[in-house]
């Protein structure tokens, strides 16, 4: 099947082959024909399987076969969960527009509002945008939806993982009821599927890959090995291996900043991303890492989710996600376009559990193996005794945490019956 077979214009064909791209995928195939028909559409799609295309390239032709309306209004919504697939979904829309007449501008928070306000003044006929920088900026008045034709929410499922409901709920109360929907997700759990019958009419359902499944060229790997050996057996398996591109996941923010800084230590050049990063951070980390001047990067899996970086060859989970589906997220990110990819796992005595859930996911027993000199030895008592005394630190710091803001309070208290002594 090609592109031309799906139904597009010439200008869109022309951008398509600038790109390189010669055979829709699967998603494509699937979703380009029924958007074109105008039709509501739930797909389930995992990042990398070219859905930005599919929704994009059909969506384009839509809006350029009516007349621009003057002023320009914004006709097109994305919602996207994070600041950097916003960004990636908006360098899609740009370039298969490129034989078009129509703009597209992207927004999200984390960077100054003016220059975005200034972009939609101009008009856009496509906007992609962030749930919260979106709803501010409506707030403002810098924007309104009263005239959008098609809405889009992309990766609906991490925007529910994110807590996005109420501001999704909020935007939908400011659009024409009148519209196409579309609603990209990469898995239709219950809270999906209750959203989807909130906004969307009589959808067709689409599935490129069945729900849940891993791509077939990961080589998945799983050492079993001590916690406090981790750094160091991905330190040896980064140098010994002389891996040049690897994406690593932590568990938490504070735990990407100290691999990032042990790493660094070890001459290896590393980047942490993730919520507490500015926006401006992000984007250098993901450009180093892209342009090879950085060799690892590390993330949480809010601040990969929607990360497009072709060919990445190696994934490590530094730690196991303890929500299973995150699994198959994060080693999607190897393995694409045809590709072969590489996604090792660290699995300490705390976790089995964790990797239990994800061989039941997916129906698949990920045989642990050991590396010489990094043989376990930990014991349950271990991890308890481990859980106890971080539980007691925790403890302890919400005391003292609570006891600085009592002293502040009676100090403050002092200072003001001082203070009414003498007036």
């Amino acid at each position: 099947m090609s592109f031309k077979s799906l139904g597009l214009s010439n200008a869109l064909l022309k951008a398509i082959s600038k790109k390189g791209y010669e055979t829709p995928s699967a998603i494509q195939q699937k979703a380009i024909p029924l958007i074109l028909e105008q039709k509501d559409v739930l797909a389930s799609a995992q990042t990398g399987s070219g859905k930005t295309a599919g929704f994009a390239l059909p969506m384009l032709q839509l809006l350029n076969n009516e007349p621009a309306l003057r002023k320009r209004p914004i006709r097109a919504l994305i919602l996207t969960p994070t600041r950097e697939l916003a960004a990636q979904v908006q360098v899609e829309f740009k370039e298969y527009s490129e034989f078009t007449d129509l703009r597209s501008t992207v927004i999200f928070g984390g960077v100054g509002a003016n220059p975005q306000i200034r972009a939609l003044r101009n008009g856009v006929d496509i906007l992609v945008a962030t749930p919260g920088r979106l709803l501010d900026l409506e707030n403002q008045g810098a924007l309104s939806l009263s005239k959008v034709e098609i809405l889009v929410l992309d990766e609906a499922d991490r925007m529910l993982d994110m807590g996005f409901l109420r501001d999704i709920k909020k935007v939908l109360a400011l659009l024409p009821s009148k519209r196409q929907n579309l609603l990209f997700s990469a898995t239709f759990s219950k809270e999906i599927k209750k959203l989807a019958n909130e906004f969307l009419h009589n959808p067709v359902l689409v599935e490129a890959t069945p729900e849940n499944t891993t791509v077939e060229k990961i080589d998945q790997t799983v050492y079993r090995v001590d916690k406090l050996q981790k750094t160091d057996l991905i330190t040896k398996l980064i140098s010994e291996g002389n891996w040049q591109q690897v994406l690593v996941f932590t568990r938490t923010k504070h735990g990407a900043n100290r691999l990032s800084k042990k790493l660094e230590k070890a001459k290896i050049t590393s980047a942490a991303i993730h919520g507490n990063k500015s926006q401006g951070a992000r984007t250098k980390a993901l450009a180093g890492f892209k342009e090879g001047k950085v060799r690892v990067l590390v993330a949480t899996d809010i601040a990969a989710r929607g990360l497009d970086i072709p060919l990445l060859p190696h994934v490590i989970n530094f730690e196991l996600p303890n929500v299973s589906e995150d699994y198959v997220h994060r080693i999607g990110r190897t393995g694409r376009a045809g590709a072969s990819g590489e996604a090792i796992s660290l699995v300490s005595l705390d976790e089995v559990g964790y990797l239990k859930g994800i061989e039941k996911l997916i129906g698949e027993r990920l045989q642990p193996k050991t590396i010489d000199g990094f043989q376990p030895t930990e014991t349950m008592a271990d991890v308890k005794a481990a859980e106890a005394e971080k539980k007691k630190r925790k403890a302890e710091h919400h005391s003292r945490k609570r006891n600085s803001g009592n002293r502040g309070k009676s100090s403050s208290k002092g200072k003001g019956n001082r203070g009414g002594g003498r007036k």
